[in-house]
This record gives structure tokens, C-alpha cells and sequence, in this order.
């Protein structure tokens, strides 16, 4: 579709053809993105769901993981789902021996914090930013943002305070999985972060 927003789907580990999908019903030209040179074709870049330490060991075998690096210092709009905000986080506990992520987003974040995958569950969520209905957020042992830096802000909490969703410039960050209960809104606000970045680049 001409004028559609180039973005990528970092294809590495994960649940990579649901963003895919969603993404493409949205307007937006998917590519699969595994290698650098994929990388530097896109506008965009979603990291996600899936096992954050494989995607973390994935990236460096396949020489990934300095170039996104760089593409989220250079401004470049990325969502992270799950173990994508994993990935985007500056700081993360309970992480495995010698795991590292992308950083850029100021939050610490702990892993598994939803417990294990039987006690996965499903709830809506109040995210003011995005209107009143509340997303319907699909918790699959999905991390925890245990504080939010200066930098950051929080977009969303449950009841008890825990905080799922964050947002930092054109980063963000969530603990659930909306591709796969059908929510749109992220998504959508991730692609008017890369048509805005696009414009200002013209």
C-alpha cells in the first residue's frame, strides 16, 4: 500500500506472525526482520512476546543487537510486548546469568513476576491515554515494571498498583500481549509514532 508505514517485526523468537497480522490489517507494510541489513529498511520496530534470555542470546548470534541498539538511540519508534519490555528496559531483575537487553526505556522490570504459564490469565486494564474503554490485556508470564524513571511514565496499572504499560518518546513498553485478545490501540499508537518520525524526517 503506497504511503503505508514501513515497519518490522523482530523475528527471532516469539509470538512473530500475531504482531505481523495485526500490524498489516492496520495499514502498515511487515517486513520480518532477523539481520541488520533488515533492520535499516524499516521505519519501525516491534519486538515480541516470547522467552526474553533467548531473544537476548538470538540477537547477538545474529548480530542484532548493536544495531538496535543504536536505531532506538537514533530515535527509531519500537513497541515491546512482554519480553520485548523486557528487552527495552535499562535494568531488569531476576534476569538469567549473563543476560542483557537493549535498554532505552527508564524502568526497572522483573521477569516472570505473573508466575508461571498455568496461572496466566486475562484483564481489562484502564489506559486513559488510549480512552475510556479499558483494554483487554492477555497476561502470559509476563513481567512487572517495578519502578519507572524520570524519564519514563506510566500508562497503565492494575488495581494493585502494579504498573504494565509504559511510554518514553517513541518507546513502548507493555507487560501483556494485546495482539492476541485483538486490542489495536498500542499498535495503532506505535505506527503514529512512526508516521510522525517519518514526516519529520522528509
Amino acid at each position: 500500500m503506497a504511503g503505508s508505514p514501513r515497519v518490522g517485526v523482530l523475528a527471532l523468537q516469539g509470538d512473530v506472525r500475531e504482531h505481523a497480522a495485526l500490524l498489516a490489517r492496520l495499514g502498515a507494510d511487515v517486513a520480518l526482520v532477523r539481520r541488520p541489513a533488515e533492520l535499516a529498511t524499516v521505519d519501525g520496530l516491534v519486538i515480541p512476546g516470547g522467552e526474553s534470555s533467548v531473544i537476548d542470546k538470538l540477537s547477538r548470534i545474529f548480530g542484532m543487537q548493536e544495531p538496535i541498539r543504536a536505531a532506538i538511540r537514533s530515535g527509531m519508534p519500537v513497541l515491546g510486548t512482554c519480553a520485548g519490555l523486557i528487552m527495552l528496559a535499562d535494568s531488569v531483575v531476576d534476569a538469567i546469568d549473563g543476560q542483557e537487553s537493549f535498554g532505552g526505556l527508564d524502568v526497572v522490570v522483573r521477569r516472570n513476576a505473573f508466575g508461571r504459564q498455568v496461572e496466566s490469565f486475562e484483564a481489562e486494564v484502564d489506559v486513559p491515554l488510549l480512552g475510556t474503554a479499558p483494554v483487554k490485556a492477555a497476561f502470559i508470564r509476563g513481567p512487572v515494571v517495578e519502578s519507572v524513571g524520570g524519564a519514563a511514565r506510566t500508562l497503565a496499572a492494575l488495581p494493585d498498583g502494579r504498573v504494565v504499560a509504559v511510554e518514553q518518546g517513541n518507546l513502548l513498553g507493555l507487560s501483556f500481549h494485546p495482539e492476541i485478545t485483538g486490542e489495536t490501540r498500542f499498535h495503532q499508537r506505535f505506527l503514529d509514532h512512526v508516521r510522525a518520525v517519518s514526516a519529520d524526517a522528509a
